[in-house]
């Protein structure tokens, strides 16, 4: 077959493809690029010194990628991109000096660390996203004025962030997240019209608030969230159809009211989630099949719930949070797999143990933390660098530990050594937060359950 025609057929399926995402037929799509894999792959292996047919290949591996990406087929993408990547290697090494195929590693590696992420194998991620965190400073470096690098460099640094984050190198994290941030102001600053760009600067500002909360920086925190929410609010009022810059703004509200939760202004904090409320309940009946924002739905009623507990009203508390665990349970069953859904169902449990304990009821408070438990369980041994997670353990050992009705007192006092033992290791490793920091809480609490004995 002509060269030429084939290449025409190919960009054709890419073509096809494109369309079946848009109108989400996600089967369609991949059969389509699948297409174009298997044509690509013919004129790559009739002239393998035509860079520009590998290229196409590549091109494909991403676009099924992608595909396996939304339809959960986390494995089938991580071989998709790996694939792509191969492909792009090659041709960067018969060309270092080509930009276009060192970018195109970057990417390939920014989605590996991505597929890894997901599955909870946070130290692949972060060795892929260091790997194109290289290409991006070189790239970076070789072009300064070139803002589409400016902004890979920028997304790099971010990427390793996260990933520190989940580590618990918090003091990593924060000088990553300060370095896009000061890459994304210089960006906002050239350009105020470009809305990309100030959502970037906004997210970024969001990241450090993060890390601040999680080091006890509170007004430090804070200060970061009302500059991201002041940006937000700007966006979301250009274009209220915008539904990724209303939720920016949701995200922006419920963070500025967790700091506020922790500076004890719970009337503010009230105020804040209830104005992220309302932006999750309109995204989420605009699209009831959209899992992030039923999510963000649970994660509203879970916050108001935390507030009206401090406020003492447990029956309004109890009602919010199984609100929330409705959603969580909804979003769990779709998709076992994912583990944010799972964490977001343990934590349900532990806070309608936590309001039945208050309320007495004893039996209840019990089934609650045990599920709980179970769940944290399982996310802790699917990854045991993950630091978040090997805390989530200890908290259910510190509830279950505090429950009478139905255990003796060797059996909560079994569950109080387990949560200190976790934390004191991580601790032991540097690796817990100072807000993780309960150990001597367990010692207390120990104390009081062995002085009964």
């Amino acid at each position: 077959m002509d060269k030429a025609l084939l290449q025409s057929r190919i960009l054709q399926h890419f073509e096809r493809g494109d369309g079946f995402v848009t109108r989400g037929d996600l089967f369609g799509a991949q059969t389509e690029y699948r297409n174009g894999v298997a044509l690509s792959d013919a004129l790559v292996a009739s002239d393998p010194s035509e860079a520009s047919w590998g290229r196409l290949l590549a091109m494909a591996q991403h676009k099924i990628g992608h595909v396996l990406e939304m339809l959960a087929d986390e494995e089938g993408a991580l071989s998709a991109y790996r694939g792509a990547l191969e492909v792009t290697e090659a041709l960067a090494a018969s060309d270092p000096t080509n930009t276009q195929w060192q970018r195109d590693i970057l990417v390939s590696q920014n989605k590996i660390g991505d597929v890894l992420m997901a599955q909870g194998d946070s130290s692949g991620a972060l060795a892929a996203y260091r790997r194109g965190l290289t290409i991006a400073q070189a790239l970076a470096a070789r072009d300064p004025a070139n803002t589409r690098w400016q902004r890979d460099l920028s997304v790099s640094h971010d990427r390793i962030g996260d990933m520190l984050v989940w580590q618990g190198d918090l003091s990593g994290a924060l000088a990553a997240y300060r370095e896009s941030n000061d890459i994304f102001i210089a960006l906002a600053k050239g350009d105020p019209s470009n809305t990309q760009w100030q959502r970037d600067l906004s997210v970024s500002h969001n990241k450090i608030g993060d890390v601040l909360v999680a080091q006890g920086d509170g007004p430090g925190a804070l200060a970061a969230y009302r500059q991201g929410l002041t940006i937000a609010q700007a966006l979301a009022a250009r274009d209220p159809a915008n539904t990724e810059w209303q939720r920016d703004l949701y995200v922006s509200h419920v963070k500025i009211g967790d700091v506020l939760v922790a500076q004890g202004d719970g009337p503010g904090a009230l105020a804040a989630y209830r104005q992220g409320l309302t932006i999750a309940q309109a995204l989420a009946a605009r699209d009831p099949a959209n899992t992030q924002w039923q999510r963000d739905l649970s994660v509203s009623h879970d916050r108001i719930g935390d507030v009206l507990v401090a406020q003492g009203d447990g029956p309004g508390a109890l009602a919010a949070y199984r609100q929330s665990l409705t959603i969580a349970e909804a979003l769990a069953a779709r998709d076992p797999a994912n583990t944010q859904g799972q964490r977001d169902l343990s934590v349900s449990h532990n806070k309608i143990g936590d309001v039945q304990v208050a309320q007495g009821d004893g039996p209840g408070a019990l089934a609650a933390y045990r599920q709980g438990l179970t769940i944290a369980e399982a996310l802790a041994a699917r990854d045991p660098a993950n630091v978040q997670w090997q805390v989530d353990v200890a908290v259910s050992c510190s509830k279950l530990g505090t429950v009478e009705h139905g255990q003796s007192v060797t059996e909560r006092r079994k569950h109080l050594l387990r949560g200190r033992e976790i934390l004191v290791k991580l601790k032991a490793a540097g690796r817990l937060m100072p807000n993780q920091d309960w150990i001597a809480w367990f010692d207390q609490t120990l104390a009081q359950l062995d002085a009964r004995r």
